[in-house]
């Protein structure tokens, strides 16, 4: 009876709220609340949840779930670090982000122990995190994890209006989920906010300016930091950039990506055909298309392992895209499962038992900041219209891009999620501490509510700096990326006057710093250890080319993407 009495309460202030707004909106107030202060990090022994050895030491970073309300419910973000090796040579902190949305950075300090990090390793502290969101820091969930990763599932490049039926109900119905389980706190998981905890980071590690590596996503909020916080960059990496301009946050970002991806997949093919004595599947790049469709059709009929259906083959085919160091065992894979062996494929594609946890927890976090940072079309017939003319030129990965991202036409606004998150909290409300726990979250849904009647959905930041407000930075792109196609790097480069763009010339890897291309990393050097930046565009020559029999590495298998 108290939760129902409570639960009255909730509707009315949310309906106050909402009446005592002016119409049309109103601009929040000029005096901007103040920033709260970042108190020192007290590093210590990791949790064993972080599966980091004892060299790594880890904390936590207490910061506002709303910076508008810096006094208001707190979250803790989790970091590790591993200090400078050579304390005379000592910089500072460097702090990497590897993108996703919804990736961690918490194993970066044990990549000082690789040779290409060495040096940096000698002059930086190597700090690693979990951005709101993700691991242990505050983290969200939309799904129940074993329901997400439920295998076989299906993947059609050319889905008929049956399938995209059923798709457009799990997207909605995944909606409803991220605002029924994160309630009031929805809204809060977006670029701007991530950027402003990265603020807080840098003050906590005690470092009067930031040096940071961002890649993929990492870039985008990067960019929103700088953008924000110009006077406290130090030194700056964008490595495979985000194209941040408001009309592409993110919804024909990702039609771009599409268009991107069908290049480097058919790159792959025409790499295949030219070693078909090899494989085996087809001299030309129709052939092997051919023979990716047959294995395709042969999973949806029969899946493989009970596990392995049309939706494992495309999400393991799609790494091809991501680094060219996976053709060789995706090739590979490819010919075994055709020609009668299929261990190779079970052990490309096959889920990963454990992880689901993980892996519904990132695509959380990744949809949440994708669906809060813009504003997205409602219209389920935009959606099928534009990506219907996308799938006609690019079919590989179109629709499956789509379905990622289609929650966000769905996808509540403030008020809504906050109700959302309410009613679940009047279900499950049990125990004797349960009054005050709804008593509270009254109040922060309240709050979230005003806030919603008086600013509505915002759009995305407006990236950009004047000439000389921000130190040189660094960024770095592949000619051929497909999940951060290359003229997102050349729309950073004019927003912030005085940047550097290294160009990896006719390659396709995304994370091109620190991997197999010694021109890059050259670059990526000099820069971190001597603040050298070169001319305002630089180009490397193309890594050189995988070979048949080729396997990929850890490092490799680890780069960022999507």
């Amino acid at each position: 009876m108290r939760a129902l009495a409570l639960y009255g309460t909730i509707g009315s202030l949310i309906v106050t709220a909402l009446a005592t707004a002016p119409a049309g909106g109103a601009t929040r107030a000029s005096s901007a609340p103040p920033a709260p202060v970042a108190h020192r990090i007290d590093f210590g022994r990791c949790a064993p949840v972080e599966h980091l050895p004892s060299s790594v030491e880890c904390g936590k970073l207490t910061v506002p779930l709303d910076y508008a309300r810096p006094d208001g419910k707190k979250i803790d973000l989790t970091v590790s670090r591993i200090r400078a090796t050579a304390h005379d040579e000592r910089q500072g902190s460097l702090v990497f982000n590897p993108g996703g949305p919804g990736a961690s950075s918490m194993e970066f300090p044990l990549y000082g122990a690789l040779p290409k990090w060495s040096k940096l390793a000698r002059a930086y502290d190597f700090v690693g995190y979990a951005p709101r969101g993700v691991g242990r820091s505050a983290p969200l969930s939309c799904q129940d994890p074993e329901e997400f990763v439920k295998a076989p599932t299906d993947s059609r490049m050319h889905p008929d209006a049956d399938f995209k039926r059923k798709k457009v109900a799990e997207a909605r119905a995944y909606a409803r989920g991220c605002a029924r389980r994160a309630g009031a706190d929805l809204p809060f998981y977006n670029s701007v906010n991530n950027a402003r905890d990265l603020d807080m980071l840098r003050a906590a590690l005690g470092d009067k300016k930031l040096t940071f590596m961002g890649a993929s996503y990492g870039t985008y909020f990067g960019a929103v930091y700088a953008t924000l916080f110009p006077g406290h960059v130090r030194r700056m990496i964008f490595d495979s950039v985000v194209n941040p301009s408001p009309r592409k946050i993110w919804y024909h970002n990702n039609l771009d990506q599409s268009l991107a991806f069908e290049r480097r997949w058919g790159d792959w093919l025409r790499w295949v055909a030219r070693h078909d004595d090899h494989y085996h599947l087809g001299k030309s790049r129709r052939a092997v298309q051919h023979a990716y469709n047959k294995a395709a059709h042969k999973l949806r009929r029969d899946p493989l392992s009970s596990k392995i259906g049309p939706g494992q083959l495309q999400s393991a085919f799609l790494k091809t895209g991501y680094n060219d160091a996976f053709w060789p065992m995706r090739a590979e894979a490819l010919s075994g499962y055709l020609h009668g062996d299929p261990k190779p494929l079970i052990a490309q594609a096959l889920p990963r038992s454990g992880g689901a946890k993980d892996a519904e927890n990132g695509n959380a976090v990744y949809t949440a900041v994708e669906c809060n940072d813009a504003i997205w079309p409602r219209s389920w017939k935009t959606w099928n219209r534009d990506n219907t003319d996308v799938a006609r030129i690019a079919p590989f990965e179109t629709w499956d891009n789509a379905w990622m991202n289609l929650p966000c036409a769905f996808w509540p606004d403030r008020s809504e999620s906050a109700e959302a998150g309410l009613d679940a909290a009047v279900r499950h409300a049990t125990g004797r501490d349960a009054g005050q726990e709804l008593m509270d979250a009254t109040g922060h849904a309240a709050e979230t509510a005003l806030d919603a009647a008086f600013h509505g959905r915002r759009g995305p930041l407006d990236v950009h700096t004047e000439p000389g407000a921000l130190p040189p930075v660094l960024l770095m792109a592949a000619e051929r990326d497909a999940a951060t196609p290359y003229r997102g790097a050349l729309e950073l480069q004019r927003r912030f006057p005085g940047s550097s763009l290294v160009t990896e010339n006719g390659a396709g890897t995304h994370g091109i710093a620190f991997g197999s291309n010694a021109c890059v990393n050259a670059y990526a050097e000099a820069y971190l250890l001597r603040g050298k930046i070169p001319a305002h565009k630089a180009y490397c020559p193309r890594r050189a080319e995988p070979v048949p029999g080729q396997q990929v590495t850890r490092a490799q298998h680890a780069r960022p993407g999507k």
